[in-house]
């Protein structure tokens, strides 16, 4: 990790990243969205599959029910924010991969936790039953339980200095300890029937799934340069990015519960509604709610513009959304 001073730039009040990447950045706005998003996505695939290695279990079903919860689909929102973050600076291709499988492991741990009975009890994921559906309540414990393993170890493992290593395990824990999805699971769950204000629901939000969208964009600057006095105005415009883009992403399901088909959604249609549980569309109404969306991914791209064509493809992910969004939402 990168941690001398580097010079100033007193145009934007971000510093600049004296020379880090600047070639890289050439390359890479040469590529369309499509191109950087679909070969990212398929390099961090390719990494997954190797960690979780499809050696046979013996008795168990174990790496078969890892390998499932992980491989099958998903659009790699969380390692593609990592690989963009990656992007502003000349961080080497592979270990952005390694850390982007690290985290992609972790959000596949929470989802099945999250869909175990005792939590939000979902039989549908990604439009396939879930791993307690298909392995069983127990298996799917072990499954979450060994992703975060594998997670961490991936980190651990990397071909970097030891004080890269150790940022980046540590930005990973704490977005998914009390203090993040855990304890964002422990508020949803005690909202269950409740009537609540919208700041204890965006609060849930920010912890729960949110997050883990800000330790991924961190962890893709981390692996090139290190939160210091130098680079501080760099983190806090990738902090704000990260709290309106995760947000942007959790109001979005929320609608998407309501308007999508089961096709789009990949899980069961309605399940917030039929369990009484509060969201951001149930309290607002579906187009103030739809607006709110617009308001942060705007609020986003806002706070990123200071960091110039260095922050692409970070933005080029709020296109996304936006699109994802009037697809499959579209204005009433």
């Amino acid at each position: 990790m990168q941690t001398g001073s580097t010079p100033h730039d007193d145009r934007t009040g971000v510093s600049a990243l004296s020379g880090l990447g600047a070639q890289a950045r050439g390359a890479s706005s040469k590529l369309l969205p499509e191109t950087w998003m679909q070969d990212g996505a398929k390099r961090v695939e390719q990494v997954l599959a190797r960690h979780l290695c499809a050696e046979d279990d013996g008795d168990t079903e174990l790496m078969a029910a890892m390998r499932y919860a992980t491989l099958h689909g998903g659009k790699r929102t969380r390692a593609l924010l990592c690989l963009a973050a990656g992007a502003l600076a000349d961080t080497p291709a592979r270990m952005l991969d390694d850390v982007g499988a690290a985290i992609e492991m972790m959000h596949a741990c929470t989802l099945v936790h999250d869909d175990l009975p005792a939590m939000d009890d979902d039989v549908l994921r990604r439009g396939l039953p879930t791993v307690h559906v298909k392995f069983g309540e127990a298996t799917a414990i072990l499954v979450g339980d060994a992703l975060q393993a594998h997670a961490f170890l991936t980190l651990a493992s990397l071909n970097a200095p030891g004080d890269s290593r150790i940022a980046l395990v540590r930005e990973l824990a704490q977005a998914v300890s009390a203090e993040g999805a855990a304890g964002g699971q422990a508020i949803d769950l005690s909202l269950v029937g409740k009537h609540v204000e919208l700041d204890r629901i965006v609060t849930m939000h920010r912890m729960k799934s949110g997050a883990l969208v800000r330790a991924s964009v961190r962890m893709g600057a981390l692996c090139a340069v290190g939160v210091n006095a130098a680079h501080a105005a760099l983190y806090c415009a990738l902090d704000h990015y990260s709290a309106c883009f995760g947000l942007a992403l959790q109001v979005i399901d929320d609608i998407l519960d309501v308007t999508a088909d089961t096709a789009a959604l990949g899980k069961t249609l309605g399940k917030d509604a039929a369990a009484q549980k509060p969201t951001c569309a149930s309290i607002m109404g579906l187009q103030e709610a739809r607006q709110f969306a617009l308001d942060l991914l705007r609020d986003a791209g806002e706070a990123i513009a200071p960091l110039g064509p260095r922050a692409e493809r970070l933005a080029q992910l709020i296109q996304r959304a936006n699109a994802y969004l009037f697809k499959h939402a579209p204005r009433a």
